[in-house]
């Protein structure tokens, strides 16, 4: 017998039939129907008591009241008592929208939310504030009016993270620099025009305008290819002098880090470094003022080396203060002849040995083509039966290709809950395909929403997509990445199975080419291109870890005081100094994506010698296959002192104290700008030995 009802609040009360008759009264009276509201009403609750349980909640009894009112004939009744219902609801909702959102207020003023730093490029603003309160909306339209209920549930869960939910628009971009040489910037109906560039400052500040708005209509990194090959020929037609080009880049640098996006950010940007002409743009004419000229790209590598070397010289010096740039990230493309020796290459390795800025690109003895650039301008129609690669490092992106969207699949839980390999394998799969499902509704939307006005600026630069392919976003990537692969080795292997161990390597390669098999039929049955991606996971791996450990207490985690994740494939932080035992039991692994990854090379301190440096890599890059690699140094700056090496509390000059700066995934920031995931990781994490020269082999030395 039904004897208690279950209220929306969670309060347990006696149940009480003349409420369920007021209301059926009410609705009958507003239909202008009448009926026996007190039989009706007895009908009801005997139809939950043959529920067989004394408690109900008020859902089921008011769908139970709708159920005898259409059973009774009383159509007019249940129309006006499913109004109501749907009237109180709003109410309701509305009244929780309010509590809520004033709550979100509360938690960002006073820090009670870790989301305010999941992302350490933003800083506690105003900006930051009326950014954070806003992806709290999006995200539940995301969620509740877009995905479906079972795509729901596993974000929400940790089942997997979808990325980006705050913003309504893709993941990363990437643009063609040489549409904007012929095009100008702008185009849009309502908004300020600028011809095609004639002077190398006009050019870079259309750049900076460039990468400004279409930051505004997508989540992650805005990148340019071969800005050096590009820029090269303005810099002579303008008769500048290497102080003059230094000007106009520091110009173009400070420009790019200014907090102007919303959260209070500066834009996400990356570059591609040539260095040499590329064999695909050498006889190709140059463009300036959005018009052909009589000479090739091939005859400006003097004036590439000037850009170049500007370039190196204002991310060496940083701001006022002597503290770094965060952006841009430049890529350095490495192929077989590179320069190594040179004021460039010196210049390059400076900035890599002091602050670890650029990513080097292995064009050398990976699978990785420069001509994949051109591919990627949708120049070539890419084949959907085989794996593509985006190109541009973990944040960039080739010219006019990307990423709509990126579900990374939470793998420790996945190894938690199954009983054996097989069975790892075929819940990681099934993962797999709703993740996918959750791709190709994102998809759908940004691609409506882009035929109805909605990216502006994308859609300009994208037009010749549109026209030829069907589809602005055609050539843009539906990526799935993973986490905890050495946790998820933990879970199902056990300690002898850790992904350090023979066993834990051929699972994880095993599981990853699996993986590579199902997003190759995703394209062949979609027609869109997917990719595998060691996605950043900035904040997903201590959201996915702090899920998990409340939900599975004796899950396997990293961290000791704060659980949190291994990112994507990656061996443990803590495991070892030895930077060549980890590119020994990484390159295969970095070989499987398809998508964005580096490894990052974490080091103690600067290192002293560039020729080191230069050996170390030329070492990497003819030994492994791995597409990406970073040197990242761990330095503080002090606001009166600027630059000082390795982690420093306090100025030793002045005892002020310091910024200490690393990698936070994949870019430079402040540690104390961690979420308390990464601060964790920073606190357990072994530096590798740094290299001290070389021996008489030619091999290198480090210290031990």
């Amino acid at each position: 017998m039904l004897t208690h009802i279950l209220k929306r609040d969670g309060q347990v009360v006696f149940c009480d039939g003349q409420k369920i008759a007021n209301a059926i009264a009410k609705a009958a009276k507003a239909a202008g129907e009448a009926i026996d509201t007190e039989t009706t009403t007895r009908q009801v609750l005997n139809e939950a008591a043959a529920l067989g349980t004394e408690q109900l909640d008020v859902e089921t009894i008011q769908d139970l009241v709708e159920k005898q009112l259409m059973h009774d004939g009383a159509v007019a009744t249940a129309k006006a008592y499913i109004l109501y219902r749907e009237e109180r609801r709003k109410v309701r909702e509305g009244r929780i929208l309010i509590d809520a959102t004033q709550q979100l207020f509360h938690d960002y003023l006073d820090d009670k939310d870790w989301l305010i730093k999941e992302n350490a490029n933003t800083r506690k603003s105003v900006n930051g504030m009326n950014n954070y309160i806003r992806e709290s909306f999006t995200k539940r339209y995301w969620l509740h009016e877009v995905y479906p209920q079972n795509i729901r549930e596993a974000h929400l869960s940790g089942a997997f993270h979808i990325h980006d939910l705050g913003f309504f628009g893709t993941y990363c971009c990437g643009w063609d620099l040489h549409q904007l040489l012929t095009m100008g910037f702008g185009g849009i109906s309502g908004k300020v025009s600028s011809q095609p560039a004639k002077h190398l400052r006009s050019l870079l500040g259309q750049l900076v305008n460039a990468t400004f708005t279409t930051q505004g209509e997508s989540a992650g990194a805005q990148a340019w290819s071969s800005i050096d090959t590009y820029c090269a020929p303005f810099i002579r037609r303008d008769k500048l002098s290497q102080v003059e080009v230094k000007q106009a880049v520091q110009e173009f640098i400070f420009n790019l880090n200014v907090p102007t996006r919303v959260g209070f950010q500066c834009p996400f940007s990356n570059l591609t470094f040539d260095l040499t002409v590329p064999k695909r743009m050498r006889d190709q004419s140059v463009v300036i003022g959005g018009e052909a000229q009589e000479e090739t790209y091939k005859e400006f590598q003097h004036e590439m080396d000037m850009f170049n070397l500007a370039f190196c010289e204002v991310m060496m010096e940083g701001d006022a203060s002597g503290r770094v740039f965060t952006f841009p990230i430049p890529t350095i493309n490495v192929t077989k002849d590179f320069l190594w020796e040179g004021p460039v290459a010196d210049a390059i390795m400076e900035m890599a040995c002091k602050y670890g800025i650029p990513y080097f690109s292995n064009y050398i003895s990976s699978d990785l083509s420069p001509e994949d650039a051109l591919s990627m301008c949708c120049r070539l129609r890419l084949d959907t039966t085989e794996l593509r690669k985006r190109g541009g490092g973990l944040f960039g992106s080739n010219p006019l290709t990307g990423s709509i969207g990126v579900v990374t699949l939470n793998l420790p839980r996945l190894a938690f809950q199954s009983e054996s390999v097989a069975d790892f394998h075929m819940r990681l799969l099934e993962l797999a395909d709703l993740a996918s499902e959750s791709l190709e509704l994102k998809r759908k939307v940004v691609e409506k929403e882009t035929d109805r006005g909605m990216y502006p600026f994308s859609a300009r630069w994208l037009a010749g997509i549109k026209q030829r392919e069907g589809s602005y976003w055609a050539n843009h990537f539906s990526t799935i990445g993973l986490v905890g692969m050495q946790e998820a080795c933990l879970n199902l292997l056990g300690d002898a199975g850790a992904l350090t161990t023979m066993q834990g390597q051929q699972f994880a390669l095993d599981t990853m080419e699996m993986l590579r098999d199902r997003i190759t039929t995703y394209q062949s049955m979609t027609g869109h291109y997917y990719n595998l991606e060691a996605t950043p996971a900035e904040g997903t791996s201590y959201r996915l870890a702090k899920l998990d450990k409340e939900t599975f207490g004796d899950i396997v985690t990293a961290g000791t005081d704060v659980p949190y994740y291994t990112n994507s494939s990656q061996l443990p932080v803590g495991y070892t100094d030895d930077l060549f035992e980890t590119l020994d039991l990484q390159d295969a692994l970095q070989c499987q994506y398809t998508g964005g990854t580096v490894l990052h090379l974490y080091l103690g301190e600067r290192i002293p010698d560039i020729s080191v440096a230069k050996t170390l890599l030329r070492t990497i890059f003819s030994k492994y296959k791995l597409p990406y690699v970073s040197l990242t140094p761990t330095f503080s700056t002090c606001e009166d002192h600027g630059y000082l090496v390795g982690e420093q509390l306090v100025c030793p000059t002045c005892g002020k104290e310091t910024e200490v700066w690393t990698r936070v995934v994949g870019y430079l920031r402040p540690v104390r700008d961690f979420h308390p995931g990464k601060k964790e990781e920073y606190r357990e994490r072994k530096l590798y030995s740094v290299p001290l020269g070389t021996t008489a082999d030619g091999n290198l030395a480090l210290c031990e």
